[in-house]
């Protein structure tokens, strides 16, 4: 039977775009979650796929859909492997649809401020195209060289200026989307209006399950004349956060906003920006016209100035701007054999701080291996987002112990958020990692999910087992 699917899709795609060797398949079966990494780095073997396929069109898409539900196979969209929740692990085997040959900027279109693409690109090769245009899409994520669009619409992705410009779902217009059936359609070409709900917005975050994404048209921007840094010192990560939520509240629109708390300043902050200080580090820009931005960086200093230990001045803001990618890179990112893990979240300014003292709390009284540490990186105006951390430098050697350690903590801790007004995930998204605390997030209304999910996909053959859908055959 192998062989009749492998040529049903060589058919379909081409012979040279349908793979099933071992390094392509060792390739496609870990991701950054670090659960899979734990495996292989311990000598384990993670589920491959049974087949990749490369299309190269939205109707070699529907072709392969088609395939899979006739034969009842999992198929799980990948993008560029850089997820950290297993959301494109091929827990189930079956088709792993690599969609980076839908690679195409289709068009610019300078009237309306859009463009539009084909969601394998990646991010950075996206924003080179639209700057040859005079133009950016503003989404800069730690990971847009090495990320696909589709993946960021697949999660909800978050880029460094989305307190300005917003998230992935705040940028996109319209969605191409194949259905887990075989059919090609387009969603309504606006975000806003009054004709029904949202099918832009069912798509948005559905992370394979409810489909595939094949093409978005989304907002770009002029390029600013001006952009603008200036970083401040407090003494404790409360006051920051008042002076933080303040410029937000005051609608002075800043580009970004990053506070770290005590802790990741003394840790982080000292090694990556050579700030040698003690307290909470806040540091936020402007981007627009000059006089605009000089306007609303002084108002934002008066605000800091009035409970801020020192002012660190323009250029240690600037400096935290140049080195932003540096956090999550070597030598200064965590990685094997540490266990580690980004527990964040997303709630109103009333909740934020109850959340995160929620979950320091909680690792730090039931996890002495560990450290927690945190910083806020999404602010909008009704509250910010708290990218929170665990690392063990020494886990289990045994991974069946690490691993169980390791759910341990997100199961508490995200929990604790939760019970604080926080949310399971704000821009990574829930992939296998989180599905399991799905129904505790959202109670009974999980049931409206999972009817959706049925009614797209009758044979459950999209990326099962993910956001807490049912697996195989299930």
């Amino acid at each position: 039977m192998h062989e009749m699917i492998l040529s049903e899709l060589t058919w379909a795609v081409g012979d040279d775009y349908v793979q099933n060797n071992d390094a392509d398949s060792l390739g496609h079966s870990i991701d950054y979650y670090w659960v899979p990494e734990c495996w292989h780095d311990r000598g384990g073997k993670p589920t491959p796929p049974d087949f990749i396929v490369h299309p190269s069109t939205s109707k070699q898409v529907a072709e392969v859909l088609k395939i899979a539900n006739t034969h009842k196979i999992p198929v799980t969209p990948w993008g560029g492997g850089s997820g950290s929740q297993g959301g494109a692990l091929p827990i189930y085997g079956g088709i792993i649809l690599d969609m980076k040959r839908m690679n195409k900027v289709l068009s610019i279109d300078p009237v309306s401020m859009t463009v539009t693409v084909e969601v394998g690109i990646n991010t950075q090769h996206l924003e080179w195209e639209v700057n040859k245009a005079g133009f950016s899409t503003m989404h800069f994520p730690a990971s847009i060289a090495c990320a696909t669009l589709g993946g960021f619409i697949a999660h909800r992705g978050t880029g460094v200026l989305s307190t300005k410009y917003g998230k992935i779902e705040d940028m996109i217009m319209s969605l191409e989307v194949v259905t887990p059936t075989g059919e090609i359609i387009h969603t309504l070409p606006v975000p806003r209006h009054a004709s029904g709900p949202s099918l832009t917005e069912l798509y948005l975050g559905s992370e394979g399950t409810l489909g595939v994404v094949t093409r978005a048209t989304m907002k770009i921007h002029m390029i600013p004349e001006s952009r603008k840094f200036h970083a401040f010192l407090f003494k404790t990560m409360h006051e920051a956060m008042d002076a933080g939520s303040k410029i937000m509240t005051s609608r002075l629109q800043p580009c970004v906003v990053r506070l770290y708390d005590e802790n990741e300043t003394e840790k982080l902050v000292k090694r990556v920006l050579g700030i040698d200080k003690q307290g909470a580090y806040l540091v936020f820009g402007f981007d627009g016209p000059e006089k605009i931005v000089d306007l609303q960086l002084e108002n934002a200093c008066a605000i800091c100035a009035k409970t801020a230990t020192e002012d660190l001045g323009v250029e240690a803001g600037q400096s935290w701007w140049d080195n932003r990618y540096k956090f999550f890179y070597p030598p200064y990112m965590f990685h094997m054999p540490q266990a580690f893990g980004t527990l964040d979240t997303v709630a109103t300014f009333s909740n934020i701080e109850n959340v995160y003292w929620a979950m320091k709390k909680t690792v730090n009284e039931n996890f002495p291996e560990a450290t927690f540490i945190g910083h806020f990186s999404h602010w909008y105006d009704w509250g910010c987002m708290l990218y929170a951390r665990f690392i063990i430098d020494e886990p289990p050697e045994d991974p069946t112990e690490a691993i169980a350690l390791y759910n341990r903590i997100w199961d508490m801790t995200i929990r604790a958020a939760i019970k604080e007004g926080g949310v399971i995930n704000e821009h990574h998204g829930v992939g296998l990692k989180l599905g399991r605390i799905m129904r505790d997030l959202y109670g009974p209304a999980f049931t409206v999910l999972e009817s959706i999910k049925k009614t797209l996909d009758p044979n459950n053959i999209m990326n099962p087992g993910k956001m807490g859908f049912p697996g195989k055959g299930v």
